[in-house]
């Protein structure tokens, strides 16, 4: 490629962009003369006028638009293209916007938070907690945190924190006062505390076994919208609870919950950090993955403890 025409076409699409000579001078830092002289070998070289020039006013030809087209957006990636490079040799630094659940906000990132922040102190990370999917493009976000089965396949996907499981759980002072259930639909007969999501919608619980899936809609006393309540309603022996185990695990192993039904509560996948497909990612989103892929590594023999 013609190394001298490149130049110049650069010079082109800052004054289309700019909209006159001196202003793509200033942003070049070049003479007006200067500008006018690329301006006018490109168009020589290529034997058609890009630019109707009066003594007010300059505007694109039809040839100066099409050639526009065509270059505008392998220039500008170009240009970020060094940008990145450039982020590269600099600390990871500027706003963050991430949005995930509040449980996984709880439960995930929150207890490496201060970690995160004394690793990269320049990054300035903001979370926003909503159990609704988010459009992260649409939302301006540059990155969120869901389960698996809510992704687009647009977006890149890594797994954060392992594979997860459910719990059926209640106190032992409660199964002294009913019958343990046996199948699923025993929890018809029970009652259960439940939970709402911000959408409205009360969630029904989902069990598998051998393949076969089926989802109960218990009934209760309690709604709640925040699984830490949860927690802490079924450790007062208010009924059953369908909890993930990380947050009943150690309850289970000090005898303070007895879990039922455990061959229909499955292991799942877990959560995913997504993002849009980018070519280029910032560094402080870089980091941000980097850091959380790491800290939420799931412990040696934490995978086996699942099934």
């Amino acid at each position: 490629m013609d190394r001298t025409r490149l130049s110049r076409l650069v010079v082109f699409t800052t004054v289309a962009r700019e909209g006159s000579f001196r202003a793509a001078a200033e942003r070049l830092r070049l003479a007006p003369s200067a500008i006018s002289h690329a301006v006018g070998a490109l168009e020589a070289s290529l034997g058609v006028r890009l630019l109707a020039r009066s003594t007010r006013s300059l505007r694109l030809t039809p040839e100066g638009e099409r050639l526009l087209e065509a270059t505008a957006a392998p220039l500008a990636e170009i240009d970020s293209g060094f940008a990145a490079l450039a982020e590269l040799r600099a600390e990871p630094s500027g706003p963050l916007r991430v949005t995930m659940p509040l449980l996984v906000a709880e439960d995930v990132i929150a207890p490496h938070l201060g970690a995160f922040a004394r690793s990269f102190p320049k990054v300035e990370l903001e979370i926003r907690t909503d159990d609704h999917f988010e459009d992260i493009v649409a939302s301006g976000f540059d990155a969120g945190i869901r389960l698996g089965e809510s992704l687009e396949d647009t977006m890149i996907a890594v797994p954060l924190g392992g594979r997860r499981r459910g719990r059926i759980v209640a106190t032992p002072e409660y199964f002294q006062r009913q019958a343990a259930p046996l199948t699923p639909h025993d929890l018809l007969s029970h009652p259960c505390i439940r939970r709402r999501f911000s959408s409205g919608q009360i969630y029904a619980w989902e069990l598998e076994k051998d393949g076969r899936k089926l989802v109960i809609d218990p009934k209760g006393p309690l709604i709640l919208s925040h699984q830490g309540l949860i927690h802490r309603a079924v450790l007062q022996g208010v009924g059953l609870a369908y909890i993930f185990q990380d947050r009943v695990i150690q309850d289970i192993a000090a005898g303070l919950l007895v879990p039922v039904l455990d061959d229909w509560t499955p292991v799942f996948e877990g959560f995913y950090l997504y993002y849009p497909s980018r070519r280029h990612m910032r560094p402080a989103l870089r980091a941000f993955i980097d850091f959380f892929r790491e800290a939420t590594r799931p412990a040696a023999g934490s995978e086996e403890a699942l099934t």
